[in-house]
């Protein structure tokens, strides 16, 4: 067959690749794997989210090629996404919007015999627990018909936060913790299947007892965390293992036990899940419909224009961006561009702390910040508001 996506070099990329795979995860997350050793696809692997490198550990776990899903955003790489593409085929998706061609190329895959992985929440946890979990899956899964595999990875957010950029020495593991088989699929109804597959994919990091022992286990908090217990929306900074509200100047230190010790100020959260909890109620208690004008931020970052799969182009390397009640502007040629939120496609957080605005599923902009911005209020913000516009009791603020 011409223009088959699984080929025999994958294969061989696989092999070569291997002990890089390998030397990556022990080296960043320090994740124990625990080898599959059931016989060759295809499946479906669905796996809970916890780091960059999942995808590094889910393919040490088997022994035969398998496809991931994965944001367009890393076919924007030049020479780089060209190699990941040649060596391993990647299957591209749009975050945050509906993407009928990723469906499609998952279906083709499936029926040339291969495996297809992918990540229902759509997002790494910023809080440790399991992100909101698409229900589209359902549909697809049951359309594909194979077994699926359920892959667990527990520890993998304590010993490395979605927002952190150092590891911290813990029990994390990965491994199969179930399959599911066709029959049982077809057999369950949508919202049957639907709470099956939440129920087997949830973990809650903090539920883990043993310590994780690192330095600078606070650095870059800053980057999910935007709402203070003592003075509402604020903004943060970062040293080491201490986080400091800049406004009432509350302090916090993050433990070894994943806990958080006040230093200063009102504090009653014991984790920064709490916290993260705490973050979106009052997020969605915010009436931004009467307050379309209020200026809530501003920052200072590049702003690039995305050519989907393919590059990105620098529009302006010191753009003023600002979140208002409604939108998101952004300066560009000393223009202030506007992203009215009920016109937009939809908004994503990549990796730590970037930000993706599609207007268009072609037309798509990139806000790049300092390595301290926080892009996650951006997102919150911006399903907030749609909620309100709705009225449809929705209480998902993107992750």
């Amino acid at each position: 067959m011409k223009n088959k996506w699984t080929k025999f070099r994958h294969k061989v990329t696989r092999f070569i690749a291997y002990p890089i795979a390998k030397f990556l995860i022990k080296k960043k997350t320090g994740i124990k794997l625990r080898k599959f050793k059931g016989t060759k696809g295809p499946y479906v692997i669905l796996y809970n989210h916890q780091t960059g490198y999942d995808q590094f550990a889910l393919s040490l776990c088997f022994k035969f090629p398998i496809y991931h899903v994965a944001s367009d955003d890393i076919f924007t790489l030049g020479f780089a996404s060209k190699l990941v593409n040649y060596c391993f085929s990647p299957i591209p998706i749009k975050k945050n919007v509906s993407d009928i061609g990723c469906v499609r190329t998952c279906i083709k895959v499936i029926k040339e015999g291969g495996t297809v992985v992918l990540a229902p929440e759509g997002n790494r946890t910023f809080s440790g627990e399991t992100c909101y979990f698409n229900p589209a899956i359902v549909g697809m899964v049951k359309l594909l018909k194979t077994p699926v595999i359920i892959f667990k990875i527990e520890g993998g957010y304590n010993a490395l936060p979605r927002w952190a950029d150092k590891k911290r020495k813990g029990n994390a593991n990965a491994y199969v913790s179930t399959i599911i088989s066709p029959q049982e699929i077809q057999d369950l109804s949508k919202e049957e299947l639907l709470e099956r597959l939440k129920k087997e994919l949830y973990n809650n990091d903090y539920d883990m007892q043993e310590n994780f022992v690192g330095n600078n286990k606070a650095e870059y908090l800053e980057r999910v965390a935007y709402v203070c217990p003592n003075c509402g929306l604020s903004e943060f900074e970062s040293d080491k293992n201490l986080i400091r509200c800049k406004k009432c100047d509350l302090t916090v230190e993050y433990q070894e036990d994943k806990s958080l010790k006040v230093l200063k100020g009102n504090f009653a959260f014991n984790n920064y899940l709490e916290w993260y909890n705490y973050q979106n109620e009052f997020i969605n208690k915010l009436d931004l419909l009467n307050q379309k004008q209020t200026l809530f931020y501003e920052d200072s970052a590049r702003i690039l224009k995305v050519v989907p799969c393919k590059r990105r182009v620098l529009l302006q390397k010191n753009s003023q961006i600002k979140l208002y009640g409604d939108r998101i502007t952004a300066t560009v040629g000393g223009i202030e561009k506007q992203f009215a939120f009920e016109d937009l496609l939809g908004v994503s957080v990549l990796g730590k702390n970037k930000l993706n605005v599609y207007v268009t599923s072609e037309e798509i902009y990139q806000i790049k910040g300092s390595e301290r911005f926080n892009a996650v209020k951006y997102l919150n913000f911006y399903h907030r508001y749609l909620n309100q516009v709705k009225q449809d009791g929705s209480e998902f603020l993107g992750l």
